[in-house]
C-alpha cells in the first residue's frame, strides 16, 4: 500500500523508534508500513496519523488506476 508516513514522520521530526513508541508499535512495523510491505488497521493508521498531525487522505490516500 502506497502512503505518505515517512514524509509525514520526518515532517515533525520523529524517527522511526521515536513513532513507534507514540503508537505503541515496533520501530520495524513503522519500516513496513513506509515501504509498502504492510497494511495497518485503520486504528494504526488513526493513531499514525494523530502522532504526525496529518488527517487519513493526506497519508493513507491512494489514487485509483484508471482503466
Amino acid at each position: 500500500m502506497e502512503n505518505n508516513v515517512k514524509i509525514a514522520r520526518v515532517q515533525v521530526d520523529l524517527t522511526q523508534q521515536q513513532l513507534a513508541e507514540k503508537i505503541g508499535v515496533t520501530r520495524q512495523t513503522i519500516s513496513l508500513i513506509e515501504k509498502g510491505k504492510y497494511n495497518p488497521t485503520l486504528k494504526l493508521c488513526l493513531e499514525i496519523c494523530y502522532a504526525v498531525n496529518k488527517t487519513l487522505d493526506e497519508i493513507f490516500w491512494v489514487e485509483r488506476e484508471s482503466d
